[in-house]
């Protein structure tokens, strides 16, 4: 096997003939990006069994990392649903501490790949094995969400989708009905939100706001952000080194190669689909180092795992993205939120971010395409 490192990120060719006109477009793209990945950050990071803020910190820290190293043009890094079963998972039969050395592993792991120059190959993975992927994965985001979206009282769901169906009917009658009000205003609201409105003000983003504000004005008994979790602190956490031995590398070696292979995956993806919006071509091979060196050090800092984000690609070529600068600026946006906003973060209902991930869970299934396949 040849190992190279082949670094030269799409970065350094943008910037090349970048002008001031490049720069107000990526900007503006990056800052709405911004605005739209924060409430997904909050709710997949709850969903895989974290605090909120972990969601955020990856979004800042590997986002930034991804655009600035990766060998696409405007691909969003950050976390995204399809690690949430995986993570929320190894979370719960390793612990945290266990998953963030999990997540280093996997980022060394995705930067081996790049230099072995293995991006190639991901391409060959059959069309019908990566549509039953995304589709198993919307299923078991929407599994996740049954609890926050009827305000059911179960202290600790298992991890294995049948036995949390099993917890979550036999408890179906503690359900609350403001919770519930408040998820399917919520979910309505995202629903129905103009498509023409959608671009400059994001419908999760307004009915988080809308929630929130019902919560901290009319003293609505749901569960927040400030009661599960006590808010999200202002600003990015220390520099923390995992501890690492042989026994856990050689323990902990399986879970690390399926957060890499699933990261390889959805980056590659998601780089041909900004392929395909944009009319170009991306290097996959700088763009798996890229992500390696992205979940290296997500964890360090208080983040999970990472990768290419679809959507949240399209929402910044829509945008008006022009260069890895408007990924960059993403980030950026996302570290001035916490910056100023994070006190008011505690009042945020975790009813209305249940309503965003159910919506992500139903256009991230390819449903359609079960009809096609056989034709």
């Amino acid at each position: 096997m040849n190992l190279s490192f082949p670094f030269r990120p799409k970065l350094f060719d943008t910037l090349k003939n970048y002008s001031r006109d490049d720069f107000t477009s990526d900007l503006i793209a990056g800052i709405t990006v911004g605005v739209v990945a924060l409430p997904l950050a909050m709710a997949f990071a709850i969903a895989s069994g974290v605090p909120p803020q972990a969601g955020i910190f990856t979004a800042v820290i590997a986002g930034f990392i991804i655009s600035g190293l990766g060998g696409t043009k405007v691909a969003i890094g950050g976390p995204t649903g399809a690690f949430i079963v995986i993570l929320y998972g190894i979370a719960a039969k390793y612990g945290l501490a266990n998953l963030a050395i999990c997540t280093v592993m996997a980022g060394f792991l995705l930067v081996l790949m790049g230099a072995a120059r293995l991006g190639t190959m991901i391409k060959y993975i059959p069309y019908p094995v990566t549509m039953g992927f995304t589709s198993g994965i919307a299923v078991l985001i929407f599994s996740t969400q049954i609890k926050d979206f009827f305000g059911l009282r179960v202290d600790k769901l298992p991890s294995d989708f049948f036995e949390k169906m099993k917890a979550l009917l036999a408890h179906a009658g503690s359900f609350s009905w403001p919770t519930l009000l408040l998820a399917a205003a919520s979910l309505a609201l995202i629903r129905f939100w103009p498509a023409s409105w959608q671009r400059r003000v994001p419908g999760s983003i307004v009915a988080l706001v809308l929630g929130t504000a019902a919560v901290a004005l009319f003293s609505i008994h749901v569960e927040t952000i400030g009661s599960r979790f006590g808010g999200i602190p202002e600003g990015l956490p220390a520099f923390q080194l995992p501890s690492l031995s042989w026994q856990n590398i050689h323990h902990l070696f399986q879970p690390s190669l399926t957060i890499a292979l699933l990261a390889a995956i959805e980056s590659l993806l998601c780089a041909v689909v900004a392929d395909g919006m944009i009319d170009d071509r991306h290097d996959s091979n700088q763009e798996l180092i890229a992500q390696g060196l992205a979940n290296i050090v997500s964890p360090l800092f208080g983040g999970i795992a990472a990768t290419g984000a679809i959507a949240r690609t399209a929402t910044n070529v829509k945008s008006g993205a022009r260069s890895p600068v408007a990924g960059m600026s993403h980030a950026l946006t996302l570290l001035i939120i916490i910056l100023i906003a994070a006190p008011l973060a505690k009042f945020i209902p975790l009813a209305a971010l249940s309503a965003v991930l159910v919506t992500v869970a139903v256009r991230m299934g390819e449903w359609h395409n079960f009809l096609r396949l056989p034709k």
